[in-house]
């Protein structure tokens, strides 16, 4: 059973910054890629930044220049650093893991206050 594990969630006020980590429990290069997502209630989960095992990485434009998505292979974590946060980027967000199936993390609120 894969397991995703979020943390890092939180209050911030606009401008500020946040780290997202997700834990995997076994070797992040099990899967073809991971990434972030989110999602606001009512409305359908969008992809906000995705990195593959060759180190590809993908931004949503809506956070290009403001994220960055990393990875710690030896911890088997992948963080997105969150910079210059905006009311918009509230949601919550999503760990997610590509291998021969999708495997999702149980999500962590980004509250971002104006």
């Amino acid at each position: 059973q894969v397991q995703l594990v979020e943390s890092g969630g939180g209050l911030v006020q606009a401008g500020g910054s946040l780290r997202l980590s997700c834990a995997a429990s076994l070797s992040i290069f099990s899967f073809n890629s991971m990434g972030w997502y989110r999602q606001a209630p009512g409305k359908q989960r969008e992809l906000v930044a995705s990195i593959t095992r060759g180190g590809n990485t993908n931004y949503a434009d809506s956070v290009k220049g403001r994220f960055t998505i990393s990875r710690d292979n030896a911890k088997n974590t992948v963080y997105l650093q969150m910079n210059s946060l905006k009311p918009e980027d509230t949601r919550v967000y999503y760990c997610n893991a590509y291998g021969a199936i999708a495997y999702w993390g149980q999500g962590t609120q980004v509250t971002v206050s104006s």
